[in-house]
């Protein structure tokens, strides 16, 4: 929970710390499969849209329910991402990227930890790239053609998100088969697992 209290958040960094090495790095291959033109249009608009990840608020409770959940994750986060100002980008962008998908953000977490393990410049074996693992290919699908912008971090997050609500809209909602979709492996539990039992952490 946002609020959640010092010796809860002590015990989900001991979590945290355990789980670590079980979770390194388990980008898989995104398949690239063919998109119908309105679904490439809409994935076009939505990675295109150029606004800065600046939060807005309904009213001053929530505005403080994100301070604190900042304050919380900027520490949780210190070792992966030791640079200050890197933390408090990364954890920005992800939670505006995370809210404008309509995706929960400890789920985006959740994924960037599998994937990438929080390493901004990660590339796999297969070639994904960035925080959320994003393949080449959908620079040239849905983005500008350029696949060096995936190394930037509101554009890898921003893509990594639009993919993933995409692959949950794709699966009537079926977070297990989406996460797989995701990961190129698409009905088999290693992954989505993975995925869910770090989204349980940052939760």
């Amino acid at each position: 929970m946002i609020g959640a209290s010092k010796p809860l958040g002590r015990r989900r960094l001991l979590a945290f710390a355990a789980l670590a090495p079980l979770l390194q790095a388990h980008a898989g291959a995104q398949l690239e499969e063919p998109l119908v033109d309105s679904v490439r249009t809409a994935l076009t608009a939505a990675v295109h849209n150029a606004a800065p990840p600046v939060p807005a608020f309904s009213d001053l409770s929530l505005q403080a329910r994100y301070k604190d959940w900042l304050r919380i994750n900027d520490k949780r986060l210190a070792s992966p991402i030791p640079e200050d100002s890197a933390r408090q980008e990364f954890l920005a962008t992800a939670w505006y990227e995370a809210k404008r998908a309509g995706l929960d953000v400890a789920l985006v977490l959740g994924v960037v930890q599998v994937e990438s393990a929080f390493r901004k410049f990660a590339v796999s074996r297969v070639g994904a790239r960035g925080f959320m693992q994003v393949m080449p290919f959908w620079a040239r699908l849905i983005g500008d053609g350029d696949p060096g912008v995936l190394f930037h971090t509101q554009t890898n997050l921003r893509f990594g998100c639009v993919i993933l609500r995409h692959y949950v809209d794709r699966e009537a909602g079926d977070l297990f088969m989406a996460l797989g979709r995701y990961n190129g492996s698409r009905g088999q539990a290693a992954y989505p697992d993975a995925v869910m039992a770090a989204t349980r952490i940052w939760s």
